[in-house]
């Protein structure tokens, strides 16, 4: 196998993760974003942070998923978007733990409300644990040739 067959089969590796990515935690927000009323009481129940900030987090944190997945889908600002990808995996995982260790009985509130959202169990750690490895990996992998960042830095090479 040459040199550039290689970098095609890793450019689509980077582009599945990068989508994968993306799409999940677009679909991660849509009903955050519809209803934060409802995403706000999922953030309490978990008893990690002080009611002032609870609000703030369910609005902001919906919207941060978009944003990143929408720049993954681009391909702008991969790395850093792919890097708070990593950053929210690594909070919703230490989120999981704490409420499995406090023995709380929720839904995790993920992809959905309450009444309908993943029991919380150690599969979800482990899913968030995997995504945490998806966007390391892209982090870590030069921009694919399917990205703006890619396309960006050859228009300036030329320039």
């Amino acid at each position: 196998m040459n040199s550039t067959h290689k970098k095609w089969i890793l450019d689509g590796v980077s582009v599945a993760a990068r989508l994968s990515l993306a799409i999940t935690f677009i679909y991660a927000c849509i009903h955050k974003i519809a209803v934060p009323y409802d995403f706000a009481l999922q953030v309490a129940t978990y008893q990690i942070l002080p009611l002032s900030l609870i609000n703030l987090q369910a609005i902001i944190l919906p919207w941060l998923e978009l944003v990143t997945g929408v720049l993954l889908i681009a391909g702008w600002l991969t790395r850093p978007a792919a890097l708070i990808t990593c950053g929210m995996n690594i909070m919703f995982i230490v989120a999981i733990a704490m409420a499995l260790a406090a023995d709380l009985q929720l839904q995790c509130g993920c992809f959905a409300a309450a009444d309908v959202g993943d029991q919380m169990d150690s599969d979800l750690i482990i899913r968030d644990a995997f995504f945490l490895l998806v966007g390391a990996f892209v982090v870590y992998i030069r921009p694919d040739r399917l990205t703006l960042d890619h396309w960006l830095a050859k228009r300036r090479q030329h320039a």
